[in-house]
């Protein structure tokens, strides 16, 4: 178990805002259904101490709010300790709603165009910049994706697009899943790459959707991508940055347990490497 002789692309630091990140291996927000009347419990906080490392950048399962929260939510999460806060536009969620074509059947200001579609995710945006600073804002798309049937019949113009108008309210990142996870847990073979999106948008970009340690040091190297979010290899792997490190081997995850209410199981029980590795 060796890194070669030279720092891995995801091992080396990065400036993000105000944020210095001493690795680019990004805990992806994941629904892991473990809280209880949707309020988060004590073994919440073991597997988020778990994933953390100094310099790591976590980001943490999505949390319902009031529809008349408005940027309250965000609010209270600064409050609460968050360095920031991630918008949900993507898989299908009601942000994603507003953006596709193809489930996207309004008549009012907020359909038919793709200007008109965007118009309810801008508005989010800046309600949530206007409550907490867009220093502290970031928001995760998936124009190429079709969960809950919520797709779009020209989804690279729908992320340029969305990257444009994102420019102008200079957000910390852009959090995008790649064009090859169409659909829940699977990867596609696809002629479209993040690369024109990544290129529009001014701040920080991170990709998210079925990377391994290979292909996540190439996405750093070439400059596709400032940041890579892992989701199952991280939950499978608390210590993934330290194990990317050193190329040691991974745990496989257990997909029977993603999405069971257990506090432990496929949760908090996936072993760490020994501390002499």
């Amino acid at each position: 178990m060796s890194n070669g002789g030279g720092t891995a692309p995801l091992l080396t630091p990065y400036r993000m805002g105000r944020f210095d990140l001493s690795h680019r291996v990004v805990l992806a927000p994941l629904t892991r259904e473990r809280s209880f009347g949707n309020v988060p419990q004590p073994h919440a906080i073991l597997y988020y101490q778990q994933r953390a490392s100094k310099g790591g950048l976590l980001i943490a399962e999505a949390t319902g709010i009031s529809d008349t929260a408005q940027g309250v939510a965000a609010r209270n999460a600064i409050e609460a300790g968050f360095d920031g806060v991630e918008i949900h536009g993507a898989h299908g969620y009601l942000i994603d709603q507003f953006l596709k074509d193809q489930v996207n059947d309004r008549t009012d200001k907020y359909g038919g165009s793709l200007e008109n579609r965007c118009q309810f995710a801008l508005e989010v945006v800046q309600a949530v910049v206007d409550e907490i600073g867009a220093d502290k804002v970031g928001i995760r798309l998936s124009p190429f994706a079709s969960y809950s049937e919520s797709s779009d019949s020209n989804p690279e113009a729908l992320g340029l697009y969305m990257a444009n108008a994102l420019n102008k309210f200079g957000i910390l990142y852009c959090h995008m899943v790649e064009p090859r996870m169409v659909k829940l847990g699977e990867k596609f073979e696809t002629p479209y790459s993040l690369r024109p999106i990544r290129d529009a948008f001014n701040g920080t970009f991170i990709v998210a959707g079925g990377y391994n340690r290979e292909d996540g040091n190439k996405a750093v190297s070439t400059g596709y991508a400032d940041l890579v979010a892992y989701g199952r290899l991280f939950l499978s792997n608390p210590d993934l940055p330290r194990r990317f490190e050193i190329d040691a081997p991974l745990n496989e995850y257990n997909r029977e347990t993603f999405y069971i209410s257990d506090p432990v199981i496929g949760y908090t029980d996936y072993p760490f490497l020994p501390s002499d590795v």
